[in-house]
């Protein structure tokens, strides 16, 4: 298959970078999320995506750096959708429980969507190597500005203890995480409406909030 790229590079070079990363993505998303990522070489991606082994390690570097790219690409999506759900219409006179519930719902959906994606994101990244760690750790830490943002709303509005939530926020998002990589591992999935009520509850109760009815 990797033989066929001298084909594909007739086009423009950008044109023929932006395809090879995306087929290098496509077969990483296939391979590290059925097989596992320690099971899958370097030769594996490139035999699935077409591609010299060469271009890889010149677009990704090596197949750790692939994996950061995947779970990046997964991760900012589950962002963007939980941001856009807080832009929804009408958002600003929702309850917190409603609030809180739209959010989730909409990054649950996001990033469990395909299952491949979900087990890349919240397993096969955990414990590959201290860049994966670190990568991992500044996304936890935006996780952590942004949901402290929503929580410092909720006080202004009466809606949770008037107190720092930022160590609650920490500790919440790593427990999302490790929830979501319990949910993933398991060969009966949860329904996202399902995962993104746990998650719901754990942050009314970290804030101190109640829920209605």
């Amino acid at each position: 298959m990797a033989d066929s790229w001298t084909v594909q590079r007739t086009g423009p070079g950008d044109a023929a970078r932006t395809q090879a990363r995306e087929q290098l993505l496509e077969a990483a998303r296939e391979l590290y999320g059925v097989n596992g990522y320690r099971a899958t070489a370097e030769h594996d991606v490139c035999e699935a995506a077409g591609v010299p082994v060469e271009v890889l390690r010149q677009e990704y570097g090596s197949r750790e750096g692939l994996l950061i790219a995947l779970h990046n690409r997964v991760t900012t999506t589950g962002l963007r959708a939980a941001e856009r759900a807080l832009l929804t219409e009408g958002i600003d006179e929702c309850s917190i429980e409603e609030r809180v519930r739209l959010l989730f719902d909409a990054y649950v959906e996001a990033v469990t969507s395909d299952p491949r994606e979900a087990r890349v994101t919240f397993v096969e990244v955990l414990g590959v190597s201290a860049v994966v760690d670190e990568h991992c750790k500044l996304w936890r830490a935006l996780w952590t500005e942004f949901l402290t943002g929503e929580a410092e709303r909720a006080v202004d509005r009466g809606e949770a203890e008037d107190r720092d939530h930022r160590v609650d926020v920490m500790v919440m998002v790593g427990t999302v995480h490790e929830l979501m990589a319990h949910h993933a591992r398991r060969c009966r999935r949860a329904r996202p409406g399902e995962v993104s009520g746990e998650l719901t509850q754990l942050a009314l109760t970290m804030l101190g909030s109640q829920r209605s009815g």
